[in-house]
């Protein structure tokens, strides 16, 4: 689709190592791509997204108030990934940045972790794997147990949490959850009313929920007392989310039999980076580099999702899954129709306040411009607009726009 700028010229920047499938894709859009394998922080950072309209990330890069000032001509940032605390999307909305994300792509592959770490947990098979590269032969059966009817808590239900529902089950699991919202159990999975209710009967915890201050901590002290004399933990969600001091506690006294933990309060930036934590070196502790949705699968999905989402954006004006502007879905111009293809389409961003439509609504029918159609959403503080126009001066109208009071941004699509 033709743009009214040279698609050549626009610039994305994709860092910490993004799926090369997701360069493809821009690049076969014509867009320049300059790729990073680690995150970039500082002045490194700002050097490299200062020229960019589009930017790429996964969970190491921070997209903070003061980088976003330095990279005036950014549309949209993509988070290659399901979380987006990274990015501060309050300034990215008050600049009129569109910021995507993907928060379905790797769910199987958390999921499927998490399963394996339950399994692994329970036959003991990082102490016998260490023994074994050591040289000792141990075939004890002490300690081990199968997966096959015992309890499952699942805290979460939501996408990753409901898939780890049915492998559960279907490993012979009795299964159980907690969600502060509502949900509709799978197979014979039981809600619970309380996260105590849960802690109280399950053999295994696994964590699936965001980090808020809801969740913050949320597994400490207090709850592991709660928890059955010899089960376990799994978080591969947040590394807020467990209080690890009070985790390393409960592991070395036996009440906890064993951890698997794949995310961490404070996380090294890159590969080579030292990691300490009070749980390193405990027995029948799982470890891994925040790496649940790190498979070939999901990071392809995910690269093709986030890459997606950007283009429709870049080539169309759809800001359908941004999580910080209003979502507008568009249809694609219709280039059969010789009088259609001559019309323009205006992206506009304002804050919203009364008014704000009719100024606007003026300012392109004192330019004798007829507005063919209008797309609008808004929330609280900002409104998202698209105008398609019969054929006119569209530099003219934008330059307009852009004087007005409420504009964050305006700029002609084509």
């Amino acid at each position: 689709m033709k743009t009214s700028y040279p698609k050549e010229k626009i610039t994305a920047v994709l860092l910490e190592g993004v799926h090369p499938h997701g360069a493809a894709m821009l690049e076969r859009e014509g867009f320049k791509v300059r790729t990073f394998a680690k995150a970039l922080e500082g002045a490194a950072l700002e050097k490299a997204i200062a020229d960019a309209h589009l930017v790429g990330i996964r969970s190491k890069t921070a997209l903070t108030q003061e980088v976003l000032a330095k990279a005036p001509r950014l549309l949209a940032a993509g988070c290659f990934c399901i979380g987006t605390n990274q990015v501060d999307l309050a300034c990215a909305a008050s600049r009129g940045i569109a910021v995507f994300n993907s928060p379905f792509s790797n769910t199987r592959s958390v999921a499927e972790l998490t399963i394996a770490e339950a399994v692994a947990l329970h036959r003991r098979l990082v102490d016998k794997t260490r023994e074994m590269h050591a040289g000792m032969w141990d075939k004890s059966a002490e300690g081990a147990h199968e997966v096959r009817g015992r309890t499952i808590g699942i805290v979460g239900y939501g996408h990753i949490g409901t898939q780890v529902s049915i492998l559960a089950e279907a490993m012979g699991m009795r299964v159980m959850y907690f969600d502060i919202v509502p949900k509709l159990p799978l197979g014979n999975a039981r809600a619970c009313k309380s996260l105590n209710e849960l802690l109280e009967q399950c053999d295994v915890l696994t964590l699936h929920v965001p980090a808020t201050s809801r969740t913050k901590n949320m597994i400490g002290k207090a709850e592991l007392a709660r928890m059955k004399q010899g089960s376990y933990v799994i978080n591969n969600a947040r590394g807020s989310v467990v209080e690890l001091g009070a985790l390393a506690a409960a592991l070395k006294s036996g009440k906890i039999a064993g951890a698997a933990l794949d995310v961490f309060p404070e996380e090294p930036a890159g590969r080579g980076d030292p990691f300490e934590s009070p749980v390193r070196g405990l027995p029948n502790v799982i470890l891994t580099p925040h790496i649940g949705g790190s498979t070939e699968q999901a990071q392809e999905s995910i690269a093709d999702d986030v890459c997606t989402k950007l283009l429709r954006f870049v080539n169309v004006g759809t800001t359908t899954g941004a999580v910080n502007v209003p979502q507008v879905e568009l249809p694609d111009q219709h280039t059969d129709d010789p009088k259609q293809s001559r019309r323009h389409r205006i992206l506009h961003f304002h804050r919203n306040v009364p008014g704000v439509l009719s100024a606007i609504h003026r300012t392109i029918a004192e330019l004798g411009a007829n507005i063919t159609a209008e797309y609008l959403q808004t929330d609280r503080e900002y409104g998202y607009v698209v105008l398609d126009i019969d054929p006119s001066n569209a530099g003219e109208i934008v330059k307009r726009l852009k004087g007005l009071a409420e504009t964050i941004r305006a700029r002609v699509l084509y």
